[in-house]
């Protein structure tokens, strides 16, 4: 299961279920996805298929979410 989290403009956020434990975020487009850690600093790990205006928007609307992603990755993964 991959509930959304956010939906902001183009970009679909959400966690994947029962992937690893340390804390972070999916992110897709239409055009591609990609992976940001949120703990212990918001770090981009991994990218697919999108550009560098892509990326610089999605960590920015990460940086504006991290408390709401941190509550909701608590809330769905019990911790």
């Amino acid at each position: 299961m991959s509930p959304t989290i956010l939906l902001a403009g183009r970009y679909r956020f959400f966690f994947n279920s029962r992937e690893e434990t340390r804390m972070h975020v999916h992110v897709a487009t239409s055009d591609g996805t990609a992976k940001i850690w949120l703990e212990p600093v918001i770090a981009l790990t991994e990218f697919y298929n999108l550009d560098s205006a892509d990326l610089k928007e999605i960590v920015t609307i990460v940086e504006d979410h991290k408390d709401e992603f941190i509550e909701k990755w608590n809330r769905h993964f019990g911790m």
